[in-house]
Parts: C-alpha cells; sequence; structure tokens
C-alpha cells in the first residue's frame, strides 16, 4: 500500500499552521475507520493537532458528551477566533474543512 507524501511547507508557513491547530482538538479512538480517515488527513497536511482518545480517557468523553452534544467520534473542536467553539462529526466534513483550511495555497 503507498501513502502520499506529508505537506512540506516553508518554515515560516508551518509556524502559522502549527499556531492555527492549537485551536484544534479531535477526539477519536484507534480502531474507528472514520478517525483513521480524518489522522489519514492530518499526516498527509503535516497537522500538530492534539488528539484525545475517548475509549482511554474518561475526562474526554465526558468533554465531548458536555461540548458536542453527543460521544459519536471523530469530532473536531474548532475554537474560533472570538472564542465561539464548533463540535465537527463527520470525517468527510473534517477531512474538507483541513484540506480548505490547511491544503496548498491556503496559509
Amino acid at each position: 500500500m503507498f501513502s502520499t507524501p506529508p505537506v512540506e511547507r516553508a518554515p515560516e508557513a508551518q509556524a502559522r499552521v502549527d499556531a492555527a491547530c492549537r485551536h484544534l482538538m479531535l477526539y477519536q479512538f484507534p480502531s474507528c475507520p472514520f478517525c483513521q480517515r480524518v489522522n489519514a488527513q492530518i499526516a498527509r497536511l503535516a497537522l500538530p493537532i492534539e488528539q484525545r482518545d475517548i475509549q482511554r480517557e474518561p475526562e474526554a468523553r465526558r468533554e465531548l458528551a458536555a461540548g458536542g452534544g453527543r460521544t459519536m467520534v471523530p469530532c473536531l473542536r474548532i475554537v474560533h477566533d472570538d472564542g465561539q467553539v464548533t463540535w465537527m462529526y463527520e470525517s468527510a466534513e473534517i477531512n474538507r474543512y483541513l484540506a480548505q483550511r490547511f491544503g496548498e495555497g491556503a496559509i
């Protein structure tokens, strides 16, 4: 099986991506195939997104239920500049968002 090599950015562009990713968190668990799709996108785009395993971290599961309203994964928590929080649940939607925000030419 072949995989796409991760995106390579100039150091200053990667620093901007790193800073933007501090406002993101992925709630997931490793054996979930939809989570694996999102993780493949994260790896391809070279994104340092913090991840929380809701199966091994009870507090993460509680955070997800309290904030997003359900414990379905994957879920990307996005904290916007104005402090508002979006909870994005669908893997295809998460992958589109990541590609639009961090794909080639986005940052």
